[in-house]
């Protein structure tokens, strides 16, 4: 394809170093940064997740644990401590870097095992899927050279485990293009209790009344073991007490003072505390002797607790004192300079003091006493309580503009105080020019994308360490508006505040310039550019009127949103009568005029007293009569005492809105004398409250109305009105559901206000009546296992109160529920469309008892179990659904079951489809092109899908205009292509492979002019050359006219 070309290529190659030396070596972390580009930039690629670059699992090389920690030393790191990330919360549609799920633990394998394997769990989430790697005493495991070593997702197996190969610290390192985390050390060890030594004890010989240490000398063993002491034969056991201890620091048996029945045979038993294994030592004869017996003798503290007892925060506590001595001595504890704490309890004949759940607060000297008629003697010791690394503030993810400043901190506490350490992609990090690291806080100045990446906080003591992790994203993207922001017209009238946002998004923050027409706008008192760019003009006017445009520019682009503001004349409103008198059962109209913009939309809306006028719920007495475009009217019929109050105009215009308002005063019909000071007002609501005013009138005219009367509330009476609109509603199998509109307040009469619901099958006789004492009950449901589906009923709806009962509602036939469906769907297909969507169709049948309302598709994983089945609803009569958001190369299962407002049917038969694979995550290499004035010919090199990907079919070429967001496509089975770019302007061009799970990773863009046919004659033409090879290409070239088109 390139001979052509006719061309004498020189090639001189250059070796690029990367950029970043200190990377776990294998690591992609140069690409970390360069793949969270924003979407829709004009002058670099554009990612989505859909088309993201996804790097192959890197090659394993030499990794080693953090260079401050030696490979001996030993931290103890307990499994609660791990931390999970927010990210595990995240939106499974968005890349982003590891984060654990599970953490390894430490793990004691028993050599006597049958099972003859070890599991060290480790678990991650993350997009894309990450890869694991483990690390043994800190240097990594070649899983790929040893058989015994096995990765099952994750988690390490070790086939056949041996102590002396396997035991030690083990760490998983997970990884995805956005780096690398490191989780906590698990400690392997080997649990194990060996043989006694055969050889024959020698017998101990001593005086009755004089004390004894009988050796146990335990063999080898681990992890711990349990002491205890068999007299003679096996099970007979020596019974603890204030002459006898069984120390479980030493195994020794002590016995303070050796009694006739102490003599026979002694044998120390161990017990493994993993294995439960038990060995017994040979016996030790205890003999008396016989030159006289042993005096009086104060007390020897013969095993006590050391000198500094250390214990975690939380756990339990024993400290061990017991002496030998004639007569038996006593033991007592004391906390010098304090008081026992009162949890602490006393054990084996107050041999053992044992302190549960220790806490900071029981530290201090504590001394053990023992004391007999002879003397005293005594010991002290220190109890020295420490707590692991706790945190208390972790890192959160942080994304930053390119330049600026990370600032980092986590806090935990601990005792001694933990010291802390951070590390980048599983590696240690250290200060250099622009990063500083003091007391968790860790600063990196002007960021670049080398920067981004995964990072770890690692908070230890002598005790333990504690690991937080979070994700570094650096923004570098062109300026893009949202589509709300988009080319948008603004009317406002004269006076009014414009606000015309220009909140561009993108990295690093562009700036910001604004132009009325062609003119740079200039800011003043009325007129401002807010700090987050958005223009706002103060007391507009027609000279504001115009197209304002606001452009945002950073580094990698621009991009241009434009806005025509139009001012209109402020709109006013007439609303008469002004002030009206009126009485009760007369009518009235008012009357609203609008003087607005005749290029104006306008419209009204009527209240009283501050509320929307309901013309529907109001009994015919309001009515809204639109006289003409300008103006509207509301007729107010047959005018109640209820009437009285404020009534509003408002009209609204797409520019403005205003209103008024008027008061109606109600009058009764009656005019009362002069001389009159009182006056029954007559029929009335019953229990509802009222205030009254009086109002004076001569023949000159009607003075104001008086201040309103106290509230005064009518007496009770029986209810008048039904419930209206009585229906039924859907409801399960055997229900009847009848719903009414409730009675409102004021016609409900008196206290104790309900409904009686009565109903019968049609064509019977007799009703059945339910009670309903809510007032605000809106329904009541009747279930009978006996009625079919869809029988029809009568039904009325009652009320009643303290007074009586009403009359009911008219009688209206509605039928039982049909409840649920019944069938479940059938012909159920699933067909993979790509490789994150599946389409799933299916039909119904018809004939089957509950009609659906719609359908929910069920669907998991393979690995997964049903329960866990995410779950998708249609609505109405869809037969058919496209699950998306799904993942690659990975087999799901389906059901399809209809629900209605009863509930839900049965699922169908569970059916199978597997997404495809991911698309080529190698983008097109070595892109060339030439130019021949508006025809660009292009040629790359192939692509190659990976054993999990998805096989190549063929190619797209994207280009498009810049500035302009619409991609023209052109698709080939070749790797070359000729694009004509039919007007002038610079053209962004990209190449991607395309395959059944969808377009692969697309080129790095090029940039083209084009002269919109004009000809570029042969000494004008070049050709350029996009590598994206690890290496720079340097061309020396001599050009001949090129041949034809390709």
């Amino acid at each position: 394809m390139w001979l052509s070309w006719k061309l004498f290529l020189f090639l001189s190659l250059t070796g690029c170093l990367s950029e970043y030396s200190e990377a776990v070596p294998g690591l992609p972390t140069s690409y970390a940064a360069i793949l969270r580009l924003k979407s829709g930039s004009s002058s670099l690629p554009s990612f989505n997740s859909k088309n993201r670059p996804r790097l192959s699992s890197p090659s394993i090389g030499s990794v080693s644990s953090p260079a401050w920690r030696g490979a001996a030393q030993h931290y103890h790191s307990p499994t609660n401590l791990y931390h999970f990330s927010e990210a595990f919360k995240r939106d499974e549609s968005v890349d982003y870097g590891p984060v654990f799920v599970q953490e390894p633990g430490d793990v004691i394998f028993p050599t006597d095992s049958e099972e003859k394997k070890v599991f060290l769990n480790c678990q991650a989430r993350g997009n894309p899927t990450p890869t694991y790697r483990w690390l043994r005493n800190g240097t990594e495991i070649d899983i790929e050279s040893d058989y015994r070593y096995s990765l099952i997702e994750g988690s390490l197996m070790i086939n056949n485990p041996s102590e002396m190969k396997d035991s030690g610290q083990y760490q998983c390192l997970t990884t995805n293009m956005f780096g690398s985390i490191l989780s906590r050390e698990a400690v392997l060890q080997f649990a194990y209790l060996g043989n006694f030594s055969g050889r024959t004890r020698s017998a101990v010989s001593v005086r009755e009344g004089q004390g004894v240490v009988l050796m146990c000398s335990p063999p080898l063993h681990s992890p711990e073991i349990i002491y205890s002491w068999v007299f003679n034969e096996f099970p007979s056991f020596v019974t603890e007490d204030s002459r006898r201890f069984i120390s479980q620091e030493t195994g020794n048996l002590y016995i303070s003072k050796v009694q006739t029945s102490d003599v026979g045979s002694y044998i120390c038993l161990v017990k493994n505390t993993v294995t439960n294994a038990r060995v017994l030592s040979p016996p030790t004869p205890l003999t008396l002797r016989n030159d006289g017996v042993m005096g009086e003798y104060e007390p020897k503290i013969e095993v006590h607790f050391p000198y500094t007892v250390t214990a975690a925060r939380g756990t339990t506590v024993k400290m061990e004192c017991f002496a030998l001595g004639n007569p038996v001595p006593t033991i007592s504890w004391k906390k010098v300079n304090g008081h026992n704490p009162s949890k602490a309890r006393l054990r084996k004949s107050q041999a053992v003091l044992e302190i549960p759940n220790v806490q900071l607060e029981d530290a201090g000297m504590y001394e053990c006493k023992a004391e007999n008629s002879r003397g005293r003697n005594v010991f002290r010791g220190q109890l020295q309580v420490y707590t692991y690394p706790h945190w208390v503030e972790k890192l959160n993810d942080t994304q930053l503009d390119s330049g600026d400043q990370l600032r980092w901190e986590c806090k935990a506490t601990g005792k001694p105080r933990p010291t802390y350490h951070w590390l980048k992609n599983g590696v240690p990090l250290w200060p250099q020019n622009r990063i500083e690291m003091v007391n968790g806080v860790l600063v990196i100045h002007s960021v670049n994308v080398s920067d981004a990446g995964m990072y770890q906080c690692l908070a230890e003591n002598k005790y333990g360490t504690i690991y937080a992790s979070a994700e570094l994203k650096i923004l570098a993207s062109a300026p893009t508006f949202p589509l709300n922001q988009m080319r948008k017209t603004i009317i406002i009238t004269k006076g009014q505040e414009v606000l015309i946002e220009c909140k561009p998004q993108a990295s690093p923050k562009p700036t910001i310039t604004w132009k009325k027409g062609e003119k740079a706008i200039r800011e003043s008192k009325r007129i401002t550019i807010l700090p987050h760019g958005s223009l706002r003009i103060l007391n507009a006017s027609k000279s504001d009127e115009g197209r304002y445009s606001c452009q945002g520019v950073n580094v990698f682009g621009s991009a241009e949103i434009i806005a025509s503001v139009s001012v209109k004349e402020p709109t006013r409103i007439e609303l008469t009568p002004k002030k009206i008198e009126l009485t009760v059962g007369e009518s009235i109209v008012l009357s609203c005029k609008a003087l607005h913009d005749s290029t104006l939309d306008v419209t009204f809306y009527w209240t009283l007293n501050g509320h929307p006028i309901d013309f529907e719920k109001e009994g015919g007495h309001f009515e809204s009569i639109k006289a003409q475009a300008s103006s509207a009217d509301l007729m107010i019929r047959n005018i109640l005492l209820m009437h009285a109050g404020r009534y509003g105009c408002r009209v609204q215009t797409t520019a403005d809105t205003v209103s008024d308002e008027t008061e109606l005063l109600v009058r009764v019909p009656d005019v009362i004398s002069g001389d009159m000071e009182s006056a029954m007002a007559v029929e009335l609501n019953p229990w509802v409250e009222y205030e009254f005013r009086v109002v004076a009138t001569n023949k000159i005219g009607t003075g104001d109305p008086s201040t309103p009367s106290r509230v005064i509330r009518t007496n009770e009476a029986v209810p008048k009105t039904p419930p209206a609109n009585v229906s039924g509603r859907s409801g399960r199998r055997h229900e009847l559901v009848i719903a009414w509109e409730p009675v409102s307040e004021e016609f409900q009469n008196g206290q104790g206000f309900g409904y009686i619901v009565a109903f019968r099958p049609n064509g019977t006789r007799g009703w059945k009546e339910k009670m309903v004492t809510s007032s605000d009950a809106s329904k009541f449901i009747y279930r009978d296992e006996s009625v079919p589906p869809l029988t029809p009923f009568e039904v009325k709806v009652g009320v009643y109160n303290n007074k009586g009962d009403g009359p009911f509602s008219p009688i209206v036939v509605i039928c039982s529920a049909e409840g649920e469906p019944t069938a479940a769907p059938i012909d159920v297909k699933a067909t993979s469309l790509s490789v994150s969507e599946i389409l799933v169709a299916w039909k119904h049948i018809k004939e089957s008892l509950g009609r659906p309302q719609g359908f929910e598709v069920g669907y998991w994983k393979d690995m997964e179990q049903e329960e866990a089945a995410e779950k998708v609803k249609t609505e109405g009569n869809e037969s058919s659904i496209l699950l998306t958001g799904l993942e690659g190369n990975t087999l799901y299962h389906l059901t399809v079951r209809a629900y209605n407002a009863a509930g839900y049917g049965p699922p169908s038969t569970a059916v199978q489809a597997a997404t495809k694979k991911s698309p080529p995550s190698q983008a097109p290499g070595n892109v060339m092109w030439i130019q021949d004035g508006s025809h660009v010919s292009l040629g790359w090199e192939p692509v190659k899908s990976l054993a999990n990907e998805s096989d190549v079919k063929g190619y797209k070429v994207f280009f498009r205009q810049e500035g302009q967001s619409n991609s023209q496509v052109i698709e080939t089975q070749k790797t070359s292509a000729v694009v004509l770019l039919p007007d002038v302007g610079v053209y962004i061009i990209e190449v991607c492979a395309v395959s059944e799970g969808g377009d692969g990773t697309a080129s790095p863009q090029i940039r083209v002019p084009s002269l919109a046919g004009g000809k570029v004659t042969s000494a004008q033409s070049t050709l350029h050359v996009l590598s994206t090879s690890s290496s720079s290409v340097t061309l020396i070239l001599a050009l001949m006219v090129p041949s034809a088109s390709w």
